[in-house]
């Protein structure tokens, strides 16, 4: 799963694609790269972001998806609000990405059950203005136990909205309300969040507790746009485990990591 934000303030590469037609060039490279499905996403969700105004995140989310899926792209929305899963449906998406997990939006799921879309449930505690308060997970004895656990609330709670089993995937959420041990804890338990049943979909790409392992000696940690070494490694670690779908910014790096990897299980 190809990243293509379509905001002035990501984390990775806020403002390099915040227009249609840069989106659009940009998500097209990803697909020549190798990316069997494009994220579009119109709001950051790195720590500390402000949110855009529901008018503001359809500007910028719905031109780019009608655009791509003119070009027969795989396309997914990454969005925590109904009326941008539905517009974004209505354009071309096949998938609603939710770091939310419907969470954010009380519409959310039945929204998504109402389209048909497959619908990505990620584990999340709070925007981003607050989310790195909330990482205490003793209650539940450890983050591993305490995302399974989330996570399965709102699983059952995408059941009951009649969102189609068959069309659920879940994300353990790398960097939402986490620490970066937390984050490290979570892919050695993948297995425990994979118990769970449904296809899992991880985001590690350029996020901070990466920046942090490859800190330099006085622990700064390294930039965002050098940690796609330490991340291709990943990938190949998640394929080894089984996951689903890997979301990445650099889809050349991890297309050709997956792809040594394929030979050497095919060997």
């Amino acid at each position: 799963m190809g990243v293509v934000n379509v905001t002035p303030d990501s984390f990775s590469d806020g403002g390099r694609y915040d227009d249609t037609p840069r989106a659009v060039e940009h998500g097209l490279a990803l697909l020549a790269d190798g990316a069997d499905i494009l994220d579009i996403g119109g709001e950051s969700t790195r720590p500390g972001a402000t949110r855009p105004l529901v008018a503001e995140e359809l500007d910028r989310v719905v031109p780019v998806i009608r655009e791509l899926a003119s070009h027969g792209a795989v396309l997914s929305v990454d969005t925590m609000r109904a009326e941008v899963a539905v517009a974004a449906v209505e354009a071309g998406a096949a998938m609603v990405n939710d770091v939310a997990g419907g969470l954010a939006d009380p519409d959310m799921l039945a929204a998504v059950a109402a389209t048909g879309a497959t619908y990505v449930a990620m584990h999340w505690r709070g925007h981003s203005d607050r989310m790195q308060s909330m990482t205490d997970y003793s209650d539940h004895g450890g983050v591993v136990p305490g995302v399974v656990a989330e996570l399965g609330e709102r699983l059952d709670a995408c059941l009951a909205a009649g969102v189609d089993a068959e069309r659920i995937v879940l994300d353990p959420g790398l960097g939402f309300a986490k620490t970066a041990e937390h984050n490290w804890e979570l892919l050695r338990g993948l297995d425990a969040v994979a118990a769970l049943g449904y296809p899992l979909l991880v985001g590690a790409s350029r996020k901070n507790f990466l920046g942090r392992l490859l800190a330099d000696a006085e622990g700064h940690p390294r930039p965002v746009d050098q940690r796609e070494s330490a991340h291709v490694a990943l990938v190949t670690m998640l394929a080894d485990q089984g996951v689903w779908g890997v979301r990445v910014h650099d889809v050349r790096a991890a297309s050709d990591a997956l792809a040594a990897w394929q030979a050497w299980r095919n060997a």
